[in-house]
């Protein structure tokens, strides 16, 4: 009887996974498909299959995916989440990412029971349920700011030859939005959207640098406030922040590069205590066990714990340079 509804459970988990994915990657096809249907449908068409199989096609799996999501709708940390996927350009809605990390946590979590039999290994699966996809969105994010980082430079120097050329600034953000490649263009474009649509210059720009959490676009938009207060020659501002912006990422290259084998350390002395753990539970339950059944096994843990956070945190302090 445990076994039976362990898989069904587990059969669940994963069809709803996997189409969640489907929905994800093939919304735009299939919006066009149903503008499609609209024009190209028979008179009658519809009424020629009836049963099970019509009422499974006309199923909306999209609706109902998103009818369970909104449990989570309306809270303070689908909120966040919300903002966190904005930040990476992840097409989800907040409540959506928390529903499929939920059904990854459960799922992983069953997965890993069914196959070793061991609640602490099912226990690791959940809380690696739980981190991965929060993990993904922080990567990706932090890869995304990168990427506009990079481009900056490069868009400040077209800016300032179009201020050069008689462009306004708001002309010269569209040659970026038109000539860059993405993700500088696209926020460019999103920024110049909410101007057309009535939001203020300066307002527009700020939420421009609250999407993208970089101290480059906050020089260069600090220095663009300043300009449209007190004056100036803005594009020789621009060549000046330009070189500025290209220094630091130069020196924040070879600070990478000096810095690769203490990163890697930290990787290393974060990751090998839960290998380790995850194959002892695999090979020699019993063994490991003993950590989680006694006072002793419990204190060990904990002042594993507090220990591995301290090294972690002293080898980031270490290899983070601020430039």
């Amino acid at each position: 009887m445990y076994l039976s509804l362990t898989l069904v459970l587990v059969f669940l988990f994963v069809s709803l996974l996997i189409y969640g994915i489907f929905l994800t990657t093939t919304t735009g096809k299939r919006e066009l498909d149903e503008r499609m249907k609209t024009y190209t449908a028979r008179l009658g068409e519809l009424n020629r299959e009836s049963g099970l199989a019509e009422s499974l096609k006309n199923f909306n799996w999209k609706s109902s995916f998103q009818d369970a999501s909104k449990i989570f709708a309306a809270k303070s940390f689908t909120k966040k989440a919300e903002i966190e996927l904005m930040k990476a350009d992840i097409p989800l809605r907040g409540e959506e990412f928390i529903m499929m990390n939920f059904l990854l946590m459960v799922g992983l979590g069953l997965v890993l029971l069914l196959i070793t039999r061991n609640p602490i290994v099912a226990w690791f699966g959940v809380v690696i349920g739980f981190i991965v996809p929060r993990f993904i969105v922080k990567r990706t994010k932090i890869k995304r700011v990168q990427k506009f980082n990079s481009q900056i430079g490069d868009s400040l120097t077209v800016m300032s030859n179009s201020l050069r050329a008689g462009f306004s600034f708001l002309q010269a953000m569209e040659m970026v939005s038109r000539e860059m490649p993405a993700p500088i263009s696209d926020e460019f474009n999103r920024t110049l959207r909410e101007m057309n649509l009535g939001t203020p210059t300066e307002d527009a720009l700020m939420n421009l640098t609250h999407r993208i959490e970089s101290e480059d676009l906050d020089l260069v938009m600090t220095a663009v406030m300043i300009q449209r207060q007190v004056g100036g020659n803005l594009s020789e501002i621009l060549d000046s922040i330009s070189h500025t912006i290209r220094e630091r990422i130069r020196i924040k290259g070879e600070i990478k590069t000096l810095t690769a084998q203490g990163r890697v350390s930290g990787i290393i002395v974060g990751i090998l205590p839960i290998v380790i753990g995850l194959v002892l539970a695999v090979i020699n339950p019993e063994y490991i066990g003993a950590l989680f059944k006694t006072p002793l096994g419990w204190g060990l843990l904990v002042a594993g714990i507090i220990s591995q956070t301290i090294g972690i945190a002293l080898i980031k302090k270490t290899v983070d340079i601020k430039v």
